[in-house]
């Protein structure tokens, strides 16, 4: 149970620098315009997002979120997190991808995997307000978001579900890797879409 517990709360701590967890002490409020794209089953975009002067594209590490209660089979997360980065890497051909870098022209790019199908009231509750409608109860979501590397202000977010690999969680069941390389195809191709059409490559 300790286990779990610490597992739990590194998770959450992960995600919180991302796209999860509300921001302390932030009292500004943004506004975003509901992009009409069926590629995809929400994706907003900032009321003032200007995209043409980034260049680059700062990659940072998915994060992964399964309800409190859950316990993934050792290595399973990594392996999820690297079947990811490799299909997205593969799908960004043509992007200056970067790693750990802050600049007027450098996009930070979070990806997040939200695993709702058995979630509890607390775990939705522990995602922000303005995600809430993205990422709700009973599916399993994958989340991307485009940041300012210097302000971290969100300029554009997108949200499916539509692929719904099935993970281990417990010792009775086995994740279904050949899904999850799927899944993560299929969104990295949707993910490649998005930037194309608001980066205005």
């Amino acid at each position: 149970m300790t286990s779990n517990k610490k597992r739990n709360v590194w998770l959450i701590a992960l995600t919180a620098a991302g796209i999860l967890l509300a921001g302390c002490g932030s009292t500004s409020t943004q506004s975003f315009n509901r992009v009409q794209n069926s590629r995809v089953e929400a994706s907003q975009v900032a009321v003032d997002a200007d995209f043409s002067q980034y260049d680059r594209l700062n990659a940072l590490d998915m994060g992964i979120y399964f309800p409190s209660h859950v316990a993934t089979a050792p290595g399973d997360e990594e392996r999820i997190r690297q079947i990811f980065r490799d299909a997205f890497l593969s799908r960004l051909e043509g992007y200056d991808i970067v790693q750990n870098e802050v600049g007027r022209s450098t996009l930070t790019v979070q990806a997040t995997l939200i695993d709702f199908r058995n979630a509890t009231a607390d775990d939705v509750m522990s995602v922000r307000r303005g995600l809430r409608d993205m990422a709700r109860p009973g599916s399993l979501v994958f989340l991307m978001e485009l940041k300012d590397s210097r302000s971290e202000r969100v300029l554009g977010r997108a949200a499916d579900s539509v692929a719904a690999p099935t993970f281990a969680t417990s010792s009775e069941s086995t994740t279904d890797w050949a899904a999850v390389e799927t899944a993560a195809a299929h969104w990295a191709e949707l993910f490649r879409q998005f930037l194309d059409e608001n980066l205005k490559q």
